[in-house]
């Protein structure tokens, strides 16, 4: 079984988002999505209500998603890792311990721009409309990476 991670700052909006995306993508019996937050604020909260919602409105449910830390155990128990911006691939990144594990740890937005390490916005301080352009960039991400992975 693949295992894939998606990382964002405190796992409430942009994560949730792209786990709960990436998940409807893949067949659940050949791969795990989870996610995690490089900063612990809302370890064991629910998905941002916006998140929930704008999830919901494509068909999405993440309210069993909670909101936890990514720890250096993540290294070991998952073979991708994405993060959503370059503060988050900063933080994860110093936390490796060799070249292997660095190699696990990926910009999101590279799979629609590679190379350029665009981030995804933080939608959590703007409006609604916010989280429905941040859905459509992880969507059309996740996208590809559920491509890719099928292929394999």
């Amino acid at each position: 079984m693949k295992k894939i991670l998606m990382v964002c700052l405190g796992n409430i909006c942009r994560s949730p988002l792209a786990e709960g995306i990436l998940q409807s993508k893949l067949p659940s019996k050949e791969f795990t999505v989870d996610s995690a937050g490089t900063a612990g604020y809302h370890v064991g909260q629910l998905p941002d209500a916006r998140s929930i919602e704008v999830a919901k409105k494509h068909g999405i449910d993440i309210t069993n998603q909670r909101s936890r830390k990514f720890t250096k155990a993540d290294f070991k128990k998952f073979d991708m890792i994405f993060v959503m911006d370059q503060h988050n691939y900063t933080d994860v990144v110093a936390m490796c311990k060799n070249s292997a594990q660095h190699q696990k740890v990926k910009m999101i937005l590279n799979e629609l721009y590679p190379n350029e390490n665009r981030s995804v916005p933080d939608p959590y301080y703007g409006g609604d409309d916010g989280f429905d352009r941040v859905y459509q960039m992880l969507d059309q991400s996740c996208e590809i990476i559920a491509s890719k992975l099928m292929q394999k």
